[in-house]
C-alpha cells in the first residue's frame, strides 16, 4: 500500500490516504510517485506528495498539521515548544536540553526549559 498526503496552499498536510499499489504503477507495471499522485488528484482533487512510514521518502511519515517543505523534500511535524530546534538530518524538533536517559518518566518545562519529573 501507498501512502499519498494532501497539502493545502501552505503546504500543510490535511489529509492523509492509503492507496493500493495498482493505483500507482505505470505502463511498465512500475510503481511511480506521478502516477499515485494523478490517481489522488482525479480522485479528491488537491496537491498531493507520497509519505511513507519507514522514513525512507521524506523523512517523516506525513500527518494532519505536518508542514511539506519542498527545500528539504521532507515533511516536518509542528514545533511542539519555542525553545526547541529543528535537527536538519531527521526534520524533528529537538529540545535544548537533552531527555535524560535514566529511565524515569519526564516532561518538558517550556517555562524553565527544563525537564521536569512529575510529583
Amino acid at each position: 500500500m501507498a501512502h499519498f498526503a494532501r497539502l493545502d496552499e501552505n503546504n500543510i498536510v490535511t489529509q492523509v490516504i492509503v492507496v493500493h499499489n495498482n493505483e500507482c504503477l505505470d505502463a511498465n507495471g512500475n510503481e511511480s510517485e506521478v502516477v499515485g499522485i494523478n490517481f489522488c488528484n482525479n480522485l479528491l482533487g488537491g496537491v498531493w506528495k507520497q509519505t511513507s512510514y519507514n522514513g525512507k521518502m521524506r523523512k517523516n511519515y506525513a500527518g494532519i498539521g505536518y508542514t511539506y517543505d519542498e527545500n528539504r523534500d521532507a515533511f516536518i511535524p509542528p514545533k511542539p515548544y519555542a525553545s526547541w530546534q529543528l535537527n536538519e538530518d531527521t526534520c524533528l524538533w529537538n529540545p535544548p536540553i537533552p531527555k535524560p536517559d535514566d529511565g524515569n518518566f519526564y516532561t518538558w518545562n517550556e517555562i524553565t526549559v527544563s525537564w521536569d519529573q512529575p510529583e
